[in-house]
């Protein structure tokens, strides 16, 4: 297909859509499948776990040089390359299970390939769209993006559950790679544009450890940048502890009901399929800066509801209202930082983005494991300290000390947007930052 009659613009946005939705459905479905396939062989939930911890070492180690090669190589090619990372340790499971020697520690290494993988993906996907989609639709495309995430969450599980006794593993893992060239298709018909070199990216370029670094310069140069991270940082740092407790809460006052626990999670993964097909209808606030500081209130307020006495229909109410802003939250930060941030310095920044926010996710369940085993389970079932003078709040009895923790932790996290309208670099980033276009572009070589 010639170059000048490859689809563009928001609908050359939508078909790689098409192909990425599609495809991590399929992964979602894979990992589901290999989840139960973990279990079976091990009965182990630390060897569960160091699934993810195999894929989030190297996906962190690679990140910042992942970043960099995104920025001075094919945006398109890149894209790939997270696709194929992905490919590649599915058809190396695929073949290990057709040929009946698949071993759970396999899994271990495959979540390393998929690991270095991804780390390519959210930088390019992230730049690509800033290319792609007018500045104006940037709020409907990233609201698109946040259904990736949220619609794999309610169909994978029925799916899978479903299509396991017909096809097994080995079908399942099929469909998948399959559907990994469905999504490399999707990207080779369409026209992504390399984004136009600007003075600063110009300036920027150096070796490979001083364009790395210079994501993290750029975000801390500007307060206006740095301080819409801190607020994720925060942010992040209260939901994390709040939702590290959210399974043993409702396990702990349910008597290990796995039903209603699941119950809740599939109420979750609707409200944020709701919130992304609204997003993506709606784009947003005018002002996206609103759709971060309320939505983060919002946001932390429906955690708050999730702690509190009241069983089933209290959890799905919490939770729903804290699914249905993510993504406005996520997609009006991510149309900012794509309007301010110049596309040939997106990858680098971006990925540096994405490491400040993860630096949190080993720290939350710490703390939040440390103050529920420690602290407040064992003065919830003695009947005193907080949780007793909270009773009237939490209920009492096991799981009530872990209640009042992610009580706290959704008032700090609605705290933390409503601290962002008062910091004068946050509230007005988006006139206090120059957007990219109004930026000086390099001389032609």
């Amino acid at each position: 297909m010639n170059q000048s009659n490859r689809p563009t613009g928001m609908f050359a946005f939508t078909i790689v859509w098409l192909g990425q939705i599609v495809s991590v459905l399929a992964s979602a479905m894979s990992q589901f499948a290999l989840t139960i396939f973990m279990f079976t062989e091990t009965g182990s939930a630390t060897a569960l776990g160091l699934m993810q911890v195999f894929f989030i070492t190297p996906f962190l180690l690679i990140s910042p040089i992942a970043g960099v090669l995104v920025d001075r190589h094919n945006r398109k090619l890149m894209m790939m390359v997270s696709d194929l990372g992905a490919g590649i340790a599915t058809i190396i499971i695929l073949i290990l299970q057709a040929a009946g020697m698949l071993e759970f520690w396999h899994l271990y290494f495959a979540s390393v390939i998929y690991g270095l993988g991804m780390a390519f993906q959210w930088p390019a996907y992230s730049a690509a769209i800033s290319t792609m989609v007018p500045k104006a639709q940037l709020g409907r495309a990233n609201g698109m993006m946040s259904l990736i995430e949220a619609g794999p969450g309610v169909l994978a599980p029925i799916l899978a559950g479903a299509l396991l006794p017909i096809v097994g593993l080995t079908g399942i893992l099929l469909f998948d790679v399959v559907t990994f060239l469905f999504a490399i298709g999707a990207l080779l018909i369409v026209n992504i544009p390399n984004p136009v070199r600007t003075q600063e990216g110009v300036q920027a370029q150096g070796s490979m450890l001083r364009e790395a670094v210079y994501g993290f310069k750029y975000i801390f140069a500007r307060p206006s940048l740095l301080g819409l991270q801190l607020i994720f940082f925060a942010g992040n740092l209260f939901a994390g502890i709040g939702f590290t407790l959210l399974a043993p809460m409702i396990l702990s006052r349910t008597d290990n009901n796995s039903l209603m626990f699941g119950s809740v999670q599939t109420a979750g993964a609707i409200g944020g399929l709701v919130g992304g097909v609204l997003m993506s209808a709606w784009g947003g606030f005018k002002r996206r800066v609103h759709g971060v500081l309320f939505g983060w209130v919002i946001s932390g307020l429906g955690m708050a509801v999730i702690g509190l006495a009241g069983g089933l229909p209290i959890w799905i109410t919490g939770i729903v209202i804290s699914a249905l802003v993510g993504p406005l939250v996520n997609a009006s930060n991510q149309a900012i930082w794509q309007s301010k941030v110049a596309p040939d310095l997106q990858g680098r920044v971006f990925s540096a983005r994405r490491l400040i926010a993860w630096f949190t996710n080993p720290i939350s369940p710490i703390i939040a494991g440390t103050l529920a085993d420690f602290v407040l389970e064992p003065a919830a079932r003695a009947g005193t300290g907080l949780p007793a003078a909270f009773s009237w709040l939490v209920g009492m009895g096991p799981g009530s000390g872990m209640g009042l923790l992610i009580v706290f932790c959704g008032l700090a996290s609605a705290l933390v947007g409503v601290t962002g309208y008062f910091v004068h670099p946050i509230y007005y980033a988006e006139s206090v930052l120059p957007d990219h276009d109004a930026l000086a572009k390099a001389e032609p070589a």
